[in-house]
């Protein structure tokens, strides 16, 4: 590989870690020039404001039928990547025998990577010059892409991700047993004070810790499947025909499950842009440059453009927080870490190679393949900080992981673009 491919596939990141770096210094205690609650807002204003309207004003002009049906890997690699991810997660955790409380933690760690704000920050740094590798539809068709993953992720984030979080019931028992005073204590310091929450739990999903629900910090899934038959009946159960006991748990986690948050601006945005992309009409009475309405389309893109640097300062402000004492354990650590960043985007090249072969990509769009590829190689989403903040439990080992994953992930990214720009413009 030349050297100036070599630099064309670096620059980009050089672009997106330098605004970071910008709001790690800003954000310094010593400096303070932009305080925490600052950066909290702003935070809220990329998740609120500035996320939708990069998602709407590029998904919906890209959007058709055809399209739809060509994209249709996206949310089936969103669901591919996660399910790798849990199993070298598991294969992590027998190795490096994390605490036992911390498990299923270790696993999800490694399984659900960013699909949100990093993704989309990387794709616009690389398609900002008008020279850059992919071409001319570079930025519209990559933050298309993109865009299009977000409803797959919302669904695993609800699901998945939030019960995957829940405190052990061995480690809650022991908590409602004797140590309830020390270990509540800890948690319920930062919620009642918004100032005093860290920048993490803010950082990609904010208000999520404000949608706590009765069963949120309890082992719902363990406790509720541990019960026995007796237990689970009652006035609201009974029925003409009796349903089985594994039908009664599965169906009493369902309602138990917060699916009613996924309706979250990012996934609005997404769901409004598909429905009016798909409808021709509506499409160009929206969309179009000389629609009469084309004075709004043109204000949500100024907005847009806020995206980028707004999220990178937020995370540049995570990052000076500095990592938090974990009691995962070093080995733990690091072989998150490395399986995030170092293996599974191996094991990515090879499930998108392989797919590629079997003719299931869009032909001869080398920006659709590298959309595939970050769903690989991204680090673990900032999101389950928010997570562990509102189920309670391992708020400071999120916190901790998160912190050395996106440190090293400058040098991972540095190699894997290389590796990615090798593969996919040799055969463009």
């Amino acid at each position: 590989m030349k050297s100036g491919d070599v630099l064309s596939s670096v620059l980009p990141l050089l672009k997106f870690l330098s605004i970071a770096i910008f709001g790690l210094v800003l954000s310094r205690p010593k400096i303070n020039l932009v305080p925490k609650a600052t950066l909290k807002i702003l935070s809220k204003l990329v998740f609120a404001l500035f996320l939708p309207c990069l998602i709407f004003t590029n998904l919906g002009p890209s959007v058709t039928l055809k399209n739809l049906i060509q994209w249709w890997f996206i949310p089936v690699n969103v669901v591919l990547s996660t399910a790798v991810g849990c199993l070298l997660g598991l294969l992590v955790a027998v190795i490096c025998r994390p605490p036992p409380e911390y498990f299923r933690f270790t696993v999800i760690m490694i399984a659900f990577g960013n699909t949100g704000n990093l993704p989309l920050a990387l794709v616009t740094s690389i398609c900002h010059s008008k020279d850059n590798a992919f071409g001319a539809e570079c930025y519209a068709s990559g933050v298309a892409y993109v865009s299009f993953s977000q409803w797959a992720a919302v669904l695993l984030v609800y699901t998945l991700v939030y019960h995957m979080m829940e405190p052990p019931l061995q480690y809650y028992d022991i908590v409602e047993e004797g140590a309830e005073i020390d270990e509540t204590a800890e948690i319920e310091e930062g919620p009642d004070d918004d100032s005093c929450r860290s920048l993490l739990v803010e950082a990609e999903w904010p208000g999520m810790e404000d949608k706590e629900t009765e069963h949120c910090k309890t082992p719902l899934i363990a406790s509720v499947f541990d019960l026995e038959e007796k237990d689970l009946e009652s006035p609201k159960t009974i029925r003409c025909l009796k349903e089985p006991m594994i039908v009664q748990k599965i169906r009493i986690v369902a309602e138990r499950t917060p699916i009613r948050y996924i309706l979250q601006p990012p996934t609005i945005a997404s769901l409004l842009a598909i429905g009016i992309g798909m409808v021709p009409i509506f499409k160009a009475f929206v969309f179009d440059k000389d629609s009469p309405i084309s004075f709004i389309t043109d204000s949500l893109e100024i907005l847009a453009e806020a995206m980028v640097p707004s999220a990178m300062l937020v995370i540049g402000g995570m990052l000076a927080e500095g990592p938090n004492k974990s009691n995962l354990g070093m080995r733990a650590t690091i072989g998150i870490v490395v399986a995030r960043l170092l293996v599974l985007p191996l094991l990515g090249i090879g499930i998108v190679s392989l797919v590629d072969k079997l003719g299931f990509l869009i032909a001869r769009d080398q920006m659709f393949r590298f959309v595939l590829l970050l769903q690989y190689t991204m680090p673990s989403a900032i999101l389950l900080g928010a997570i562990a903040s509102l189920q309670g439990y391992a708020v400071k080992e999120a916190a901790a992981v998160l912190f050395w994953q996106h440190v090293f992930a400058v040098f991972s990214f540095s190699f894997y673009f290389i590796v990615y720009y090798k593969m996919l413009l040799s055969y463009a």
